[in-house]
């Protein structure tokens, strides 16, 4: 007849399983974050361009991307999933956007990180004006 573990036993080999998948999960973002962008990449209308301000930015949620305007007339567009953790930005302050997870900042103008922990710049999206409206993709 085999001897049952112990209560203690099954504890410990469940709190440390429980650690090993929540450990697991947290790396699965890995260094890029890429999980969470859109599968497609068919261009996607985002609205009238006058909607971003010259000099600053706009986030568009639904679509996971960041639109900004560095000089009139000319605007750059980003991925919104922060590189870090792949959270997505969710606010825009002081000409950077911001990662709600664990506070990384990225310039607007050029997406390159201006905070950490996140280490490698915001992906760029191709962006055009068509009849006034900015598709990107």
């Amino acid at each position: 007849m085999s001897a049952s573990p112990d209560r203690r036993t099954v504890l410990r080999g469940a709190a440390l399983a429980g650690i090993a998948c929540f450990g697991a999960a947290a790396c699965a973002g890995g260094e890029q974050g890429t999980s969470a962008r859109p599968s497609s990449d068919a261009p996607v209308e985002l609205g009238p361009a006058t909607e971003v301000p010259v000099g600053g930015a706009k986030l568009y949620a639904a679509q996971r991307l960041l639109v900004s305007q560095p000089t009139k007339g000319e605007f750059k567009c980003f991925s919104s999933v922060c590189t870090h953790m792949g959270a997505v930005l969710n606010k825009i302050e002081k000409g950077q956007a911001i990662c709600p997870l664990h506070g990384s900042h990225f310039q607007v103008a050029d997406g390159k990180v201006a905070q950490g922990p996140a280490a490698v710049p915001l992906e760029s999206v191709p962006i055009k004006v068509k009849g006034g409206k900015l598709i990107a993709g």
